[in-house]
């Protein structure tokens, strides 16, 4: 069995206890309750402290939590109001569509697939909740980038690392950036071949109550599904768009 790594259970420990108390603590109380010496729990405390994770009086020299953790408390807190509130919606559009649905929120240089809703028939298929897929070349993906400023910066801090899955992947950045003046103009962003051979994707934004871009939602297929013609189906590229929107409402955005 592996081991724990023993700083960060200190760490751990340290954080639950600043925020169990209704007060602040100082460094010998901090030491005291979880048995630590004083230099071993200063040393913690400094670390979290550089990070955001804990915060010192100037007056008192007591310690509280910090910031950081708030900002981390809200994106998990955000992410599962937003699986929570579309998974009725992404349930409907799978079996309007008849294709699996993904809802993702950007993590890093990223997609996180956060939800994902099975194509509604006996086909062998496998969960990727908790996949990661790329920026540059998802419909997912260029939503985000469309969309969100910092999906965009993510993006392009890591285009020299865009990797050409298909002849139909956009890897250059005057491109890329046509690609994302298109989907803003539309109101959804596709992928035909771009990622996977054979496979179609269109996905479209999800705004909270702030009216900010908080994930996206798509539906993902075979190409001669998803288009009809040679073109995206516009059935399945407004059942996106209503989806979208219908999770953005419950979001409390208003209408889009």
């Amino acid at each position: 069995m592996a081991r724990n790594i023993q700083s960060l259970e200190r760490a751990a420990a340290m954080l639950r206890l600043l925020a169990g108390g209704e007060r602040r603590l100082g460094l010998s109380e901090i030491a005291s309750a979880l048995g630590l010496a004083k230099g071993t729990a200063h040393g913690i405390l400094r670390t979290l402290q550089a990070e955001g994770f804990v915060e010192q009086d100037s007056a008192s020299g007591r310690y509280q939590l910090g910031a950081e953790l708030l900002r981390l408390g809200n994106s998990y807190l955000d992410v599962h109001e937003l699986r929570a509130r579309a998974l009725v919606w992404t349930d409907d559009l799978a079996r309007s569509s008849g294709e699996s649905v993904y809802l993702g929120v950007l993590h890093q240089q990223g997609v996180l697939i956060v939800h994902h809703v099975f194509r509604p028939d006996d086909s062998r298929q496998v969960l990727e909740v908790g996949a990661m897929h790329p920026l540059h070349s998802t419909a997912l993906g260029k939503v985000l980038a469309a969309y969100d400023p910092v999906a965009h910066s993510e993006a392009a801090e890591g285009e020299a690392d865009w990797q050409t899955f298909t002849s139909r992947t956009v890897v250059d950045h005057e491109g890329f950036e046509g690609v994302l003046d298109l989907t803003r103009a539309r109101g959804y962003a596709a992928d035909v071949e771009e990622t996977w051979e054979g496979v179609a994707s269109v996905a479209a934004p999800i705004h909270d109550r702030r009216r900010m871009p908080v994930g996206a939602v798509g539906i993902t297929g075979a190409v001669e599904r998803v288009q009809k013609d040679g073109e995206l189906r516009p059935d399945l590229i407004a059942a996106v768009r209503d989806c979208a929107r219908a999770v953005s409402r419950d979001l409390g955005a208003g209408r889009f």
